[in-house]
């Protein structure tokens, strides 16, 4: 019963290989908390929370699991508690890090597929690596402001190296804010690129970035 409405978008077998499947998700805060939270309800057995950072008072404007009894606490850690709360069927690792150089390979190896919900290109840049790595899928989104951005990017595509031509050098605005509507928006299409790749259906963002623009409400797609 749990699953039952997810029935008409996804068939019996569909939720099933849900719960088969592994996915990581790198950064517990703005995007991540509704990415992780997506998941969950949509059923994947098998999910992998990595952030090092603790919540703090400007993480209650847009960050889901944010709440003034968490301040100081793990992102991660609280990520995992909740999880349990909606389905304690769910295997859950938590790792209370950040992903690098050194915790890669126990981190990403064997999951299916990881998605970025990080804020910084550094990190970014080394989940495209361990990711084609490791041959898995990595589901790429950004939010500043009004706008934000997702692609999906498949072994071997290094669509970052397209989305950020300059590398890490690649100059970020910082200063347009962090609403609490954009992460969720642009997590809710992370989360629907992912459901898609994980079932083979549909058509995917690959080779493209999706822009939106909640100010003038556009939502373009480039081929990348």
């Amino acid at each position: 019963m749990r699953y039952l409405k997810n029935m008409q978008a996804f068939s019996k077998e569909e939720n099933e290989l849900f719960r088969n499947k592994s996915v990581a998700v790198i950064g517990c805060g703005g995007l991540g908390g509704y990415i992780i939270e997506m998941l969950t309800r949509l059923g994947i057995g098998n999910i992998t929370v990595v952030d090092g950072d603790v919540f703090n008072e400007t993480n209650l404007n847009r960050q889901l699991y944010s709440s003034l009894n968490v301040i100081g606490k793990n992102k991660a850690l609280i990520a995992k508690n909740r999880i349990i709360k909606i389905n304690p069927d769910i295997n859950v690792c938590c790792f209370k890090k950040m992903l690098d150089e050194k915790n890669a390979k126990i981190i990403l190896e064997k999951v299916d597929l990881v998605i970025d919900a990080l804020d910084n290109l550094e990190g970014r840049f080394l989940i495209q690596q361990k990711a084609k790595k490791f041959q898995i899928a990595f589901i790429h989104g950004a939010v500043s402001g009004w706008y934000g951005q997702v692609s999906t990017i498949l072994p071997g595509d290094d669509s970052l190296y397209r989305i950020y031509p300059e590398g890490i050098n690649t100059k970020i605005n910082d200063f347009l804010g962090n609403p609490s509507f954009m992460p969720t928006m642009i997590a809710a299409i992370q989360v629907a690129e992912a459901a898609k790749v994980l079932t083979n259906k549909g058509h995917i963002l690959r080779n493209e970035l999706a822009l939106i623009d909640l100010l003038e409400q556009t939502y373009t797609v480039l081929d990348i």
